[in-house]
């Protein structure tokens, strides 16, 4: 055997052994949560269910009021997306083409902001949003989101490689910038929109704390704080509950990733982060 195929193979080896490590627990929830109660407690766990069952989901339809909490995470993470691909592709097309006073220090600011912790900024924003009597609102669940500097960088980054020249030339045609960034950046974004579109929304949707803290009543709480709040008993966990309704959560943003998944690639591949 040449040392060629020995190295392809050890590659092979360590990715399939990296993919298992990834999908496994993915598949240990998949599979717990048609387990009866007593098989996820088992010590050592199992991988395979004794008895397939589908009470955990029958629970977690009964006793939870799941449309009004899927309709919530719906809304709150659709809004969010929307609100960054907006305002993210315009503050990065603006850093990436526009030439005005502060652009370097207006920039250097969006890295700072990339190295501030959210927790460190999650007691400001809250006495913000209180403050504004957006508690308990969507407006309090979605306006503190919707531009993120990573979005901001990664928009302004895959726009550095847009020629020059193609902009000047709309220019020179008499368009607007308005109209620039509408009818000729844009379409040529969509590798970023969707990379950014993708992330967002799993961040959005999967968000706990904040939802957590601004949502005061339950006909506002998303549907991970709603699991969280009715699977989490006085005296016990209902581990399945959790299984099932993680299942439930992980479907959507599954659904959108392998919907946006072609340009999801071709972002990652093309933005470069330079």
């Amino acid at each position: 055997m040449t040392r060629d195929r020995i190295a392809k193979l050890s590659l092979y080896a360590i990715l399939c052994a990296g993919l298992l490590v990834v999908v496994g627990p993915f598949l240990w929830m998949l599979l717990s949560s048609f387990k009866p109660e007593a098989d996820i407690r088992a010590v050592p766990p199992t991988w395979w269910p004794s008895t397939w069952t589908f009470d955990h989901y029958r629970d977690l339809f009964a006793r939870l009021d799941f449309p009004r909490y899927f309709a919530n995470s719906a809304i709150v993470a659709v809004l969010v997306t929307a609100g960054n691909l907006l305002f993210c592709s315009l503050l990065g097309y603006a850093l990436a083409k526009l030439d005005f006073p502060g652009r370097k220090a207006l920039f250097l600011t969006v890295l700072g902001m990339l190295m501030v912790p959210g927790m460190v900024t999650f007691v400001p924003q809250f006495v913000l949003v209180s403050n504004m009597g957006l508690a308990n609102t969507y407006a309090g669940l979605v306006l503190p989101f919707l531009a993120g500097p990573f979005g901001v960088f990664l928009m302004r980054q895959f726009l550095l490689a847009i020629p020059d020249d193609l902009i000047e030339a709309a220019r020179v045609d008499g368009a607007g910038e308005w109209r620039i960034f509408w009818r000729v950046v844009l379409p040529l974004c969509k590798p970023a929109l969707a990379t950014l579109g993708i992330l967002t929304f799993l961040a959005s949707w999967n968000n706990f704390l904040w939802p957590l803290v601004v949502a005061t009543t339950d006909d506002k709480y998303t549907l991970p704080v709603a699991l969280a709040l009715y699977a989490i008993g006085q005296n016990r966990i209902y581990y399945g509950l959790l299984l099932a309704g993680a299942v439930v959560v992980v479907l959507p943003v599954l659904i959108v990733f392998l919907v946006l998944q072609r340009h999801f690639m071709r972002g990652i591949a093309t933005t470069g982060l330079k």
